[in-house]
């Protein structure tokens, strides 16, 4: 029980001392291994248009040169379309982007599984 308060206080003094984005790192990869069941809904003004589910994660672009990021999104998910969060048979996984400019979105994870 000691050892494991020990590697736990290590552990933590070393997060503690990294950069805020190491950290976010770290906490991404974590929820990767750890998986996850994210819903990414996309808006028209007030009317919901699109839902995707079973998403493991979102990621932003990067141009191919240089590090600059771009101005978009994208990822993997189930497309849910007829918006009742199950996956119903025949909705398949899709690839789905979407820009910063545009689009009103949520993502949050799935509340019900």
């Amino acid at each position: 029980m000691r050892l494991r308060f020990v590697l736990l206080a290590v552990v933590a003094l070393a997060l503690g001392a990294c950069t805020q984005e190491t950290q976010n790192k770290v906490g991404r990869a974590i929820q990767n291994w750890t998986g996850t069941n994210g819903v990414l809904e996309i808006y028209a003004g007030n009317t919901l248009v699109r839902r995707f589910i079973e998403i493991d994660k979102i990621s932003t672009a990067v141009a191919t040169q240089g590090s600059a990021q771009r101005p978009y999104r994208f990822g993997y998910g189930v497309f849910d379309e007829n918006l009742n969060m199950h996956r119903d048979p025949g909705e398949k996984e899709v690839y789905f982007e979407f820009s910063d400019y545009s689009t009103f979105y949520v993502f949050f994870e799935h509340p019900h599984r």
